[in-house]
């Protein structure tokens, strides 16, 4: 049983859609976790747009998922949604936008070391890829454009101390959705796009709640004390972050290269300040300007490039692999 590759068209869309929405999100997390504790946000948020998606494949496809996709997805889950959108949303309530954004921009280096990784630990041709000498480079020219666009901006902001263990979280946000990232892509059995994003978003989201009762945010919350803007921005994060977002994130990585995909940590810090600028006024300088140019031609060389080892058709797991009969997506 094989699956269309997806078109050119198609390809567009879904990485302007993770460029922009993404872009997008940074503000919005912050905005929330204003009034409303980190762990309990992000869980509420991804069990809410989780059940919603999974409820619609359930009656309308009639999905019915194998227990292997539901380890598989929950293992996912776990490492994207926890690890990483958890982590960051904790650290996101003192540390500096600026400071988070250089970080997570180290992103795709660990998830294309990653992919290298699984090549020379698995030995199979067919998962993991050697990067290119030019997607190195890439990579290396895409960090030096968000260091120029944030740099200048990080002794300030260092200086009124940072806290470590949250500027560690991020780091370790990073590590952990880069190995979420990989196994998306080789997971033997792993779920078609729609119904994987909705596993991982349920069971990612009941991960993020048992963690957020471990940490005492129930028993402080004050749902009465909620804003405005965070409950506005959560519903964003809901509505748009994840279902659009991240569902069209799982699409990506079961059928673009790690590296390809990445880029968009390069492109949402561009996006953000573009934003600021449209919606806030807020002034755009010759060193924005030429920082989002260094990234562009960053985004640019890594896309050119394709793995060493391609493969011949789409990944085996953009194939669901529950039977035709039980109405698989």
């Amino acid at each position: 049983m094989s699956e269309k590759a997806p078109t050119r068209s198609a390809l567009i869309l879904a990485f302007a859609t993770i460029y922009l929405v993404w872009g997008s999100t940074y503000l919005a997390i912050k905005v929330a976790v204003g009034t409303i504790p980190p762990f309990l946000m992000a869980g509420a948020r991804f069990l809410v747009a989780g059940a919603m998606l999974y409820a619609w494949l359930w009656f309308t496809k009639k999905i019915r998922p194998t227990p292997r996709q539901w380890f598989d997805n929950t293992v996912i889950g776990g490492l994207l949604l926890l690890g990483g959108n958890g982590l960051v949303s904790w650290a996101s309530e003192t540390t500096p936008s600026s400071i988070t954004t250089l970080i997570i921009s180290i992103g795709p280096l660990f998830i294309v070391l990653a992919d290298w990784l699984v090549l020379a630990v698995g030995g199979d041709a067919t998962r993991g890829a050697k990067p290119t000498v030019a997607t190195l480079g890439g990579l290396a020219l895409g960090f030096g454009g968000l260091a120029l666009l944030v740099g200048p901006d990080l002794g300030s902001d260092a200086a009124t101390g940072l806290d470590p263990w949250r500027v560690g979280a991020i780091l370790f946000g990073c590590v952990t959705w880069s190995a979420g990232s990989i196994y998306t892509r080789y997971a033997r059995q792993a779920a078609e796009p729609m119904t994987a994003a909705a596993v991982q978003m349920v069971t990612g989201g009941l991960l993020l709640a048992l963690v957020s009762i471990l940490c005492g945010e129930p028993a402080r919350f004050d749902p009465a004390a909620i804003s405005a803007a965070s409950a506005g921005a959560w519903l964003y994060l809901v509505c748009v972050g994840s279902l659009v977002g991240f569902t069209t994130f799982v699409w990506l990585m079961k059928n673009c290269s790690p590296a390809r995909v990445s880029t968009y940590a390069y492109v949402n810090p561009v996006v953000a300040v573009f934003l600021g600028w449209l919606i806030l006024s807020e002034p755009v300088g010759p060193r924005m300007l030429l920082a989002s140019a260094i990234i562009i031609t960053a985004v640019a060389i890594i896309t050119a490039q394709k793995n060493r080892k391609q493969l011949a058709v789409p990944p085996r797991q953009a194939v669901a692999a529950t039977p035709p009969a039980r109405g698989s997506g």
